[in-house]
């Protein structure tokens, strides 16, 4: 009887600062789709870390997002964050009518709404920081309250309530055992709260992204109660903390890049264009995200995947592909190339970016114009970073000027 190919434990706790994960960067040069065994649920599964087989896993109809659901698959938190009916774990063609919904929701003209609504958050908060004087935590003044105040205003979260609504996302994002109870609670209280407040926005629909989820139209189609309630509370949940997060990274990665800092200041209209490489290069969460199922055999990079076995992906080592990306751990401002993987590919490519991508053109862009000579104020090795969360970001980011 032969022996099964070598299982790598990958607990994916590295959390130094943004350093790449050592793990991962020995799976995607050694054994670029490995079995993988992870902190939670049952069994092993597939890792794939090269970009041309994460591109084959995300598009390629014979791995099932959906197949999943109802299973203990292996994970990074104690209790999946995904709920069974979102459109994080449906598979074309149901989620393609979901992502036609919602996306006519980010449209272009919406999305310029929410930049207007982002500017003037922006302007209040670094006014705000600006008379509190220096030094100021970068966190607390602008990362933090910035994205959730952006769609708290943008989903027209009622004043006071948004910050019990953070509270359970947080819970939800967890990855220590002894928060399973709270987690699973958490979850529970939000979907209720948000099934209330869509039932009545469906009654009586505002300009917010909520009443135009609720009203929105394919033909005759239109979101049902259960998934408009569970797509207002996925927007929540990713549409704040994740920006949060990249916020203070991107300052963080800049702030310690004299030298790039200077070109975008002496070049401000490159930012766009700097802001995709800084998505590239940083490592913005732990391990891996929700996985899919080979619906049958397959085979990637001379490997034989079989029917039913799970398989993740790994965007972040995507992101570092040497065979796509040349120098692919240096950050290059003027890179042009591949597009990255940050916002996942495919048919689950993250749906709110548009949104993220203003939040944070307008927050940099509107930073580096308002405090031109911006510093950290300690030492970047005495900057705390987070180191309970599967996504990595600095607690505190001391800044002076």
């Amino acid at each position: 009887m032969e022996s099964g190919p070598k299982v790598w434990n990958c607990p994916f706790d590295y959390a130094e600062a943004l350093e790449f994960d050592p793990t991962l960067k020995r799976l995607l040069t050694d054994e670029p789709v490995a079995r993988i065994k992870l902190p939670y649920g049952e069994g092993e599964a597939w890792l794939v870390t090269r970009y041309d087989d994460v591109r084959t896993v995300t598009t390629d109809r014979r791995f099932s997002r959906h197949a999943i659901v109802g299973r203990d698959f292996p994970r990074m938190t104690p209790e999946p964050i995904v709920q069974d009916e979102a459109i994080n774990v449906m598979d074309p063609p149901a989620s393609s009518r979901l992502r036609s919904l919602v996306s006519k929701a980010f449209a272009p003209r919406q999305v310029e709404r929410m930049r207007a609504r982002t500017q003037l958050v922006v302007n209040e908060l670094l006014d705000e920081m600006a008379e509190r004087g220096s030094p100021a935590d970068l966190v607390e003044g602008l990362a933090s309250p910035l994205p959730l105040t952006t769609i708290c205003e943008v989903l027209d979260i009622p004043d006071g309530e948004s910050a019990q609504l953070r509270a359970h996302a947080r819970t939800m994002m967890n990855t220590s055992l002894d928060n399973r109870d709270n987690a699973v609670r958490a979850k529970a209280d939000m979907r209720a709260y948000f099934a209330e407040l869509t039932a009545h926005r469906r009654r009586h629909p505002g300009d917010d992204l909520i009443s135009a989820l609720a009203t929105a139209r394919d033909g005759d189609e239109i979101l049902n109660d259960q998934e408009l309630t569970v797509m207002a509370m996925v927007l929540l949940i990713t549409g704040q903390d994740t920006t949060t997060y990249e916020i203070a990274n991107i300052a963080y990665t800049l702030l310690t890049r004299p030298a790039e800092l200077e070109k975008l200041r002496s070049r401000p209209e490159m930012l766009p264009q700097a802001l995709q490489e800084m998505l590239r290069l940083i490592p913005f969460r732990k391990g891996v995200g929700i996985p899919r199922v080979a619906l049958e055999d397959v085979e990637l990079s001379g490997v034989k995947i079989r029917a039913g076995d799970i398989v993740h992906v790994s965007y972040l080592t995507a992101n570092r592909d040497g065979e796509k990306f040349e120098r692919p751990d240096e950050l290059d401002l003027d890179r042009q190339g591949p597009n990255h993987m940050t916002f996942g590919w495919g048919g689950h490519h993250c749906l709110g970016a548009p949104l993220a991508i203003t939040e944070l053109e307008v927050a940099l862009s509107t930073l580096l114009e308002r405090f031109p000579d911006l510093r950290l104020a300690k030492p970047a090795d005495e900057v705390p970073w987070n180191k309970t969360a599967i996504w990595r970001y600095p607690l505190e980011l001391p800044v002076a000027w």
